[in-house]
């Protein structure tokens, strides 16, 4: 059994009993992380009548959707009749019909923003069918600690409870990594590759021109919300420790750098912001950014969410440190954020001549904590897998590909379109961000190049650091968790290992039409939505298609 040792990044921060727990609870899928993928996965797992058990460290499933607080949705400009999955269009009009509104925040950088705990109720409204058929067990509070594996397969995986230290050792025939971290693969040995590659690995433009550098994984970010009182109200919070210094290395700022696409425009270069006002090529200010309730239309205060560069921790990567370096890593990114808070409630541009807003109130109840920032923090890259399929950038970026769509893959399981945008670890990153045309999920990123029981089903996936910019995004991990559970119930009830249903062309193709009977879209075909009935066929025929004329997996 792998225990993972002190200077294992994916340890808990608290000891880890060493001891062996007794006995073994058999399933045929463990989907370990409850998150936007793992959510999706499981979903899928049990849909297909699967016996299925979740795991997930929070007591909060969506991930990124909840629990990270990022509860504004980073789409694209088909996303409302094409470019998501049917389960994701359910969680999106369950989210709508709860507001009986289109976009609830009435925010300008997604069509859809809403409060955390309103897609956490759907999320779970979603899965409880499947808790109450049995297929489907979850367990909330309950990270993965230390796994065994034999003969290029994963035999056992050991979760401990994080209130009450309990031990219990799963027996799956499939894992599906979902984790934020890609916790499973260091347990499991699985390889897998973490920061940035070269030039000379990758063919990549924007890689590392040297030498490989994997401290440079994307930063992460606590995200808060804030209700807006009337001005002349008080409710800024004490400095935080270490305020000076973050004012100063963020630095705190509303100047941001942009590089086109369809917020921005066309527009390249530096754009200044305020709070409240709408300054010069701008669309609004950062209240209305990512509000995610607006107050007229409910008669309440406005709801922000605060998810912006000024607040993204850079110090160092939590995938290369000890389990105390990990603890001093997510208090400072904590400050961090808390400092961003308190610079916007007392310097920073509000409105015209304005400087600060002391009426924005931090909002802990929205995000479920006590200190108000969200519950785990908001991750867009973790350790990935050495997959059967790598993406790189010459595949899915504008500044190689004609378009209108980027490279095919004959094994696609989902779509998805976002920019590269890579969040810069610190001065090493190369901070790559470009547009990219409409892309494909190939079944190969899923698949590791050696363990057979183990399939990636979030960011996790096989992506390049650079490609991790535009595969990390809402819909997209949700598709990825979706494949990654339909994968595994189709595997098992085909009886092979899910490399061979990309193996065999006859496996592969029953698959994508049983991923097109469920409504996951694999080919970009914007005029035939999930809901249309000629959407499989015209699927298939432009799959076929491509086949013939010589697109390879």
């Amino acid at each position: 059994m792998r225990v993972p040792a002190s200077g294992d990044p994916s340890a808990s921060v608290m000891p880890v009993p060493v001891q062996e727990p007794a006995g073994g609870e058999a399933c045929e899928i463990l989907v370990v992380g409850g998150g936007t993928g793992g959510v999706a996965a499981a979903l899928a797992a049990a849909r297909a009548g699967r016996r299925v058990v979740l795991l997930e460290e929070t007591n909060w499933l969506g991930g990124q959707l909840t629990a990270q607080g990022v509860s504004a949705l980073d789409e694209h400009e088909h996303i409302e009749s094409f470019g998501g999955t049917r389960s994701y269009y359910t969680l999106r009009n369950g989210i709508r019909r709860h507001y009986d509104r289109t976009n609830p925040g009435n925010c300008w950088v997604t069509r859809l923003a809403f409060e955390p705990r309103v897609a956490m109720d759907v999320v779970e409204r979603m899965l409880q069918p499947h808790v109450d058929s049995g297929r489907l067990t979850i367990h909330r509070r309950m990270k993965a600690v230390a796994a065994s594996a034999e003969a290029d397969r994963v035999t056992a995986v050991v979760a401990m409870g994080l209130d009450d230290r309990r031990l219990i050792q799963f027996l799956p025939q499939l894992v599906i990594d979902a984790t934020e971290l890609g916790d499973l693969l260091p347990l499991c040995g699985v390889e897998h590759v973490v920061g940035a590659e070269t030039v000379a690995q990758t063919g990549e433009e924007q890689a590392q021109p040297g030498e490989p550098k994997a401290h440079c994984v994307q930063s992460f970010t606590y995200t808060f919300a804030c209700e807006l009182h009337p001005e002349g109200e008080n409710h800024a919070i004490a400095r935080p420790e270490k305020y000076e210094h973050y004012k100063a290395a963020q630095p705190y700022s509303l100047k941001i750098e942009v590089h086109g696409g369809e917020i921005y425009g066309e527009t390249s270069g530096w754009l200044e912001y305020r709070l409240f006002d709408t300054m010069p090529g701008t669309k609004g200010g950062l209240w209305t950014y990512r509000r995610l309730v607006e107050g007229k239309s409910f008669s309440c205060n406005d709801l922000t969410l605060f998810n912006w560069p000024g607040n993204d921790y850079r110090d160092r990567s939590i995938l290369d440190c000890t389990p105390l370096q990990v603890a001093q890593a997510l208090q400072d990114a904590k400050r961090v954020s808390l400092g961003f808070l308190h610079w916007l409630q007392t310097e920073a541009p509000a409105s015209g001549s304005r400087r600060g807003a002391p009426e924005i109130r931090l909002r802990p109840d929205v995000m479920g904590t006590a200190d108000g920032l969200c519950k785990f923090p908001y991750i867009r890259e973790s350790r990935r897998i050495r997959a059967r399929k790598t993406i790189v950038e010459q595949e899915v970026s504008a500044n190689y590909r004609k378009g209108p769509r980027a490279a095919h893959f004959a094994d696609s399981v989902g779509v998805g379109w976002y920019p590269i945008d890579l969040h810069r670890s610190g001065p090493d990153d190369v901070g790559a961000s470009c547009r990219t045309w409409p892309f494909q999920i190939p079944l190969g990123a899923l698949l590791p190049v050696r363990v057979a029981n183990l399939i990636a089903g979030g960011k996790n996936l096989g992506t390049t650091h650079i490609t991790n910019g535009c595969y990390r995004l809402h819909p997209v991990e949700w598709n990825v968790g979706e494949a990654a559970g339909s994968l595994a119930a189709f595997a098992l009830g085909e009886q092979v290992a899910p490399a061979t249903v990309r193996e065999r062309p006859d496996l592969l193709e029953r698959f994508q039409r049983r991923l097109l009977e469920q409504g996951v879209p694999i080919a970009w075909l914007v005029e035939t939505g999930v809901g249309d009935a000629s959407f499989a066929s015209g699927q298939i025929d432009f799959m076929m298609r491509n086949i013939r004329e010589g697109a390879l997996p």
